[in-house]
Formats: C-alpha cells, structure tokens, sequence
C-alpha cells in the first residue's frame, strides 16, 4: 500500500502534521524505499487512529497524538537501525553490514560481538596480503608437533615446517568465504528469531 496524508480542516493541525511527517521521513531517509514507506504507513496509521478516537479540536488533538508519539528523531532511532541491519545482512555487503553493526551499538551487546567476528575476517585478507607480500615467514606452521602457528613465524628455526605451502591463500580464501557466509547467516537468525 502506498503512503498518503491525511487531510485536516484545520490549516494549523494540516501545517503540524505535514512538519511531523517530514521529521518522520527524514529519519527513515537512510531505510530503502519499502521501509521508509512501512514506517511512514505505520505512523501515519496511528495518528488516524488516535484521532478517530476523540472529537475533540484537530489542532489540539493532534498536537496531544504526537506529544504522546515522541519526537520521531527519538523513537525511530532504533527501528531505523534495526531495519538497517536486515537490509544489509540479507544483502550480504560487508560494508553496509557494517555501518549497520555500528549503528545498532547501543541495541545489546550481541551487535559489538558481531562487528568483532567480522573485524576478524580481516585478519584472513591480511594473511594472504603477507604470504604475497612475504612468502618464507607467513604460513601455517609446526614445529614437531609441539607448537602451531597460523600467521606470520618470526621463528627461524630450522624443524618448523609449512604445512600449507602454495595452498595457504586458496585456503584462506575460503575459509575468509565460509566464515563469512557463516556469521553473516547467524546474524540473519538472530534478527528472525527475535521477531517470534
């Protein structure tokens, strides 16, 4: 359904509702179209309704409706950044997913372990960029089984071995793929499963 004002009789109560629905607008511009037209049809739903409740003068009213709404910089603040997050994760960009993470910081702590698992990944990239970069010290090595190392090895010992060799940045590569897929799945299920 598309979005549409309601009309007042009033010229003050049509001027104060068209300045709050612009507030509205403006603070779900970021939100792709569907969603800034959910939120807007949401809103716009509950001033009709209040309204149709009571009577009394439009102005005062629907000046009472949005009192009691809030500012919608306010209270939109975290449905903005939840639909944020839901458009990114199923969009699987990991820059949007990002700046989502980031804006949901004060949402629950859930979100700051999420921007972490995927800082994370970076550490992959960064491993490929030393093997290219610096073959001979960067790797997956052992040392007699005892000691393990994933990364770059400062140790020039003669017993510690590349296991990986010229597999390393295929591997990386996918494992950088697969945790990805992976975190970026969970993050999906978190925000299904805390809609039941």
């Amino acid at each position: 359904m598309k979005f549409k004002e309601l009309t007042f009789k009033d010229q003050h109560a049509e001027r104060i509702y068209k300045d709050y629905i612009g507030r509205v607008r403006n603070s779900v511009k970021t939100l792709n179209s569907d969603n800034q037209n959910e939120t807007l049809l949401e809103i716009n739903s509950h001033i009709y309704e209040a309204l149709q409740a009571s009577a009394a003068n439009e102005k005062e009213n629907l000046s009472d409706v949005l009192q009691k709404l809030g500012s919608p910089e306010q209270f939109l603040k975290e449905l903005v950044a939840e639909k944020k997050l839901e458009e990114a994760a199923s969009s699987f960009n990991p820059l949007k997913i990002l700046k989502a993470l980031i804006l949901n910081f004060g949402n629950g702590f859930s979100y700051i372990v999420f921007f972490i698992l995927y800082v994370l990944l970076a550490g992959f990239i960064f491993m490929i960029y030393s093997k290219i970069t610096n073959p001979e010290q960067t790797g997956f090595f052992y040392t007699d089984a005892t000691s393990w190392v994933l990364g770059i090895s400062q140790n020039s010992d003669q017993h510690e071995k590349e296991l990986l060799g010229n597999w390393f940045i295929p591997v990386m590569i996918l494992l950088t793929i697969f945790f990805y897929v992976v975190i970026t799945l969970l993050l999906r299920f978190k925000k299904r499963f805390l809609k039941k």
